[in-house]
């Protein structure tokens, strides 16, 4: 299987926020925008993989700035990192208003997806392998976010997790 690099798997996606996309205050509606992100990730993660994926897990989304009635939104996704049958991807998400020329950061969140076979069973993903800086440290730091979402799932018990065990264990004690 060959080797990635996260621009393989770059989206870019651009929707306009109609009417029907809002709240009473005029105001993107989450449900929609984590809609969008979803559909964003999984085209990303498919261009990683070449085959169907599905969400794993979507971490915190937090809103820094509403998305306005008539603005456009603007998400950028690529995987950061691959696991075995995982990948963990980023999405960034801008709102824009046209008229005022005026761009701005909406939210960023971490998805994870799962590869499928045509059987629907989990497969093999290949290899990401960053090239810059930046996608070196988001590739660094997928493995304790992974980590803090087994743990808090229930599927990996906290002192298994080595890459958190620097943050909460001192020379074998709690830190309190």
């Amino acid at each position: 299987m060959k080797e990635k690099h996260p621009q393989d798997s770059y989206v870019m996606m651009s929707e306009l926020v109609l009417p029907n996309d809002t709240n009473t205050l005029g105001n993107l509606m989450g449900g929609k925008l984590m809609h969008w992100m979803d559909i964003a990730a999984a085209i990303s993660g498919q261009k990683h993989c070449n085959c169907p994926v599905v969400t794993a897990s979507v971490d915190n989304v937090s809103f820094k700035n509403a998305i306005k009635l008539g603005n456009v939104v603007t998400l950028e996704a690529k995987v950061v990192r691959a696991f075995n049958t995982s990948m963990e991807i980023y999405v960034k998400v801008w709102g824009e208003d046209i008229a005022a020329q005026y761009k701005y950061l909406s939210n960023e969140a971490y998805l994870t997806f799962v590869a499928l076979d045509p059987n629907g069973r989990p497969r093999k993903v290949p290899e990401l392998v960053p090239q810059t800086d930046e996608e070196k440290s988001m590739h660094e730091g997928a493995l304790r976010r992974r980590q803090v979402r087994l743990v808090l799932g229930g599927r990996m018990k906290p002192r298994e997790a080595s890459e958190l065990r620097s943050l909460f264990i001192e020379d074998d004690k709690i830190k309190d």
